[in-house]
């Protein structure tokens, strides 16, 4: 009898032990098939030339092609939406940051919840805004003349429309949005004349900058900005003033933590490479390398930081 119990119990153990070896060798094999990374944005935004960057590396060092696919619109929630909706599986992943910390306050009616539904994988890049205009000539004639100023975003609801309405708020001076579908082409009419001014992510902006199209004039983060060192922060003129942009990799809830931390990991692996971090620089970012548990407590922060924004501009989507 004792010796059935002990065949019993050692069989019952094994079958314990079942689920978590099938999520171990899950990872271990990982990816099988091609990747999809969906963007919410369209070509040549801050978030496809870094998802581009980073999929290259990851599809080197996983051995399967991770495909960057743009979704773009409505401020970047309808691909977000897609990965919540995705089978948990690692075989959809978001590239995605800061723009999505508003959204559970910006929009009233979401399909999703960016924080209870799609999970942090890995962080990749940080980095600030651009301003090109004369920061205090800009904020005495916006004083000057209310509604008389529009500024340009990539779409309502993102970074570059959040980082406006925080100047907005600690400036005391009104001005008119103008959403675009993506930055390039809100910079284009920038060039143009069409809008006075645009926040900017420094990826699409630092070819014009360099050519000398664009004159960037300050960056919204809280300090000085080591690829553009001659620039001063918005900070300087606004004290307290800081905006920035965080992108990186998500995943829809309950994909397994296995396969989580094997991207994190080659992910971390990837930025620390010279000629990555080369690259990142070229753009006016800095990569960003960190657990998923600690990205997920940074988005967290964004996530409160611009709800407060958004409350105190009474801005509201449906």
């Amino acid at each position: 009898m004792k010796l059935l119990r002990r065949q019993f119990l050692h069989i019952a153990a094994g079958a314990a032990a079942l689920p978590a070896m099938a999520d171990l060798g899950r990872a271990q094999a990982y990816p099988a098939r091609p990747v999809h990374i969906i963007v919410g944005f369209a070509p040549g935004s801050a978030s496809d030339i870094i998802a581009r960057l980073i999929s290259q590396r990851l599809s080197e060092r996983l051995g399967q092609p991770f495909v960057v696919e743009n979704r773009g619109g409505a401020g970047g929630t309808l691909g977000a939406e897609a990965v919540a909706h995705a089978s948990p599986d690692g075989y959809t992943l978001l590239l995605s940051g800061s723009q999505d910390a508003a959204t559970a306050t910006l929009y009233e009616k979401l399909n999703y919840n960016f924080i209870h539904d799609i999970a942090p994988v890995a962080s990749i890049a940080s980095g600030p805004l651009v301003l090109v205009v004369d920061v205090p000539e800009f904020i005495a004639y916006a004083k000057a003349n209310p509604g008389k100023i529009s500024f340009g975003s990539a779409s309502t609801g993102t970074v570059a429309h959040m980082a406006g309405e925080l100047f907005k708020v600690m400036a005391g001076i009104n001005m008119v949005h103008v959403p675009y579908r993506g930055l390039a082409p809100a910079l284009n009419d920038l060039l143009g004349g069409q809008v006075q001014a645009v926040f900017s992510t420094t990826p699409p902006a630092m070819g014009h900058i360099q050519a000398g199209r664009l004159r960037a004039l300050a960056v919204t983060s809280a300090m000085r900005f080591e690829a553009l060192p001659d620039l001063p922060t918005i900070g300087d003129f606004l004290p307290g003033y800081e905006a920035t942009i965080t992108v990186g990799l998500y995943a829809p809830k309950n994909t397994p933590v296995e396969i989580i931390n094997r991207v994190n990991k080659e992910t971390n692996a990837a930025l620390a490479d010279p000629d990555m971090k080369a690259k990142l620089a070229g753009l006016g970012v800095v990569p960003l390398s960190m657990a998923a548990a600690d990205y997920g407590k940074l988005i967290a922060d964004e996530t409160e930081k611009w709800g407060k924004v958004i409350r105190a501009a009474n801005i509201k989507l449906e």
